[in-house]
């Protein structure tokens, strides 16, 4: 069976190398803008779902909070898993499947770490997982990316080059999916990759959330927690409440 296309290109070196200057500052300031609206006190129990190499979970823990992280990457556990101790521990785990149980005061999934199934179900699997680990009342952060805000502003072609490596970036909009080509020539070898994420749209969301118990408190356009707007808005961030 052909594996999924995160489950190849998030577990590569490749992949890692390429996303390694990745904004700390903006990651950071946006998780001190959310915790600081969310009033978060010490002690609160944090799951960082799809968390990659723990970054922001290591930076919550920083602030004080209880940090569970997972990723379905084994690399980039192994990697985060240098940095766990007290108050913060890091697991592999796919997120269409059931952690844990009434067991978070909040789940962050950050940076638009979702839109990647083929299947509608396997989108209310996660919705699912992420309620059920949620103790009555708690919260969901989800930042997503907005759909009108990327068809208006698609971007063709970039080229990067890390650790010498010259990497070609395509995007094209097929059938309401970004598909990122990412091509490359590392020690004569020829590799390309593909990322594809699919554009929701807020009522997309807003269906997920009513059939799992979650309500949408608060809706932001990006990471300085602005109001949303569909056409001028980078971001789609969502509160949302286990009822």
């Amino acid at each position: 069976m052909q594996k999924e296309w995160f489950s190849s290109w998030f577990d590569t070196p490749y992949y890692h190398i390429l996303y390694k200057n990745r904004d700390h500052n903006e990651a950071s300031l946006f998780i001190d803008n959310m915790t600081d609206f969310l009033k978060l006190r010490p002690g609160t129990i944090c799951w960082d779902l799809c968390c990659g190499k723990g970054r922001h979970s290591i930076y919550l823990n920083k602030k004080g909070y209880k940090v569970v992280g997972t990723d379905l990457s084994v690399q980039s556990i192994t990697e985060a898993n240098k940095s766990a101790g007290k108050n913060l521990e890091f697991y592999s785990h796919d997120m269409r499947k059931l952690f844990r149980t009434n067991y978070f005061d909040v789940v962050f999934n950050l940076f638009t770490s979702f839109g990647y199934f083929d299947k509608r179900q396997d989108d209310l699997n996660v919705f699912g997982s992420v309620a059920k680990a949620l103790k009555p009342g708690g919260l969901f952060v989800f930042d997503f990316l907005n759909a009108e805000h990327v068809k208006n502003n698609i971007a063709a072609n970039d080229v990067k080059i890390e650790d010498n490596i010259e990497f070609t970036i395509t995007k094209t909009l097929e059938n309401n999916t970004v598909v990122k080509s990412i091509e490359f020539k590392d020690n004569g070898v020829n590799y390309h990759f593909e990322e594809r994420v699919k554009l929701f749209d807020k009522s997309y969301f807003e269906n997920l959330a009513n059939e799992c118990g979650l309500n949408i408190l608060n809706t932001f356009g990006n990471y300085h927690l602005a109001e949303f707007d569909i056409h001028q808005s980078p971001r789609l961030i969502l509160v949302l409440q286990k009822k």
